[in-house]
């Protein structure tokens, strides 16, 4: 952080920011409006963040690396394979649920500009899956799993996890249910998911 800048002020931009672009996306979004969220005017805001695409980028760092690392850190543990499944399901939909703007924001963003997220490989905490797909080849080798690659596993924990959450008023619609119900069915999901995935992929 260069001299002169305080980091109170810096994180009121960051959450004002962050509020602006989950609702009005990256190409909607005004600076004009992110200064005045932040209680400061625009010549303080260009003066930490010179253009409204570093500032976009600032906060989907900021967002991603709240949840990255959590996922990170599943994928590269000593548990089992079905431990994973678990443990990846069950912090991610109770993540997402206390932060339920992130999947859309994170895919919009993805959308958008998906360089990006590609110079984002390299930095800490990133997603890595070298572990866990050394450890499903063994596991389908050993006859404990179903031919699976680790690539098309992971696809389909990804999938069953956010999709429920970027497509909730689809949902909601298609099965009639308001935000009470939708919310039971997500906390059930917590297991849900994981006993489907894991039955899908076990050799019995």
């Amino acid at each position: 952080m260069k001299k002169g800048k305080d980091e109170n002020t810096e994180e009121q931009i960051l959450e004002a920011a962050k509020n602006v672009f989950q609702t009005k996306g990256m190409d909607g979004a005004r600076m004009q409006e992110i200064a005045d969220k932040a209680g400061i005017n625009k010549a303080m805001l260009h003066y930490y963040y010179r253009s409204k695409q570093l500032l976009f980028e600032a906060v989907f760092k900021n967002v991603f690396s709240l949840l990255a690392p959590q996922l990170n850190a599943i994928l590269n543990d000593d548990s089992s394979i079905e431990e994973k499944v678990k443990n990846f399901t069950f912090n991610y939909i109770s993540f997402i649920s206390k932060h339920p703007y992130l999947p859309n924001f994170i895919i919009q963003e993805l959308n958008r500009n998906p360089e990006f997220i590609l110079q984002m490989k390299d930095s800490k905490g990133f997603p890595n899956l070298a572990k866990f797909k050394k450890q499903v080849d063994r596991e389908v080798e050993k006859g404990s799993i179903k031919p699976i690659s680790a690539e098309q596993l992971f696809i389909n924990i990804l999938a069953l996890n956010i999709f429920p959450f970027v497509a909730k008023p689809l949902i909601m619609a298609f099965s009639n249910v308001d935000s009470k119900v939708y919310k039971q069915l997500m906390e059930d999901r917590k297991t849900e998911v994981a006993d489907f995935i894991i039955n899908s992929i076990k050799n019995t």
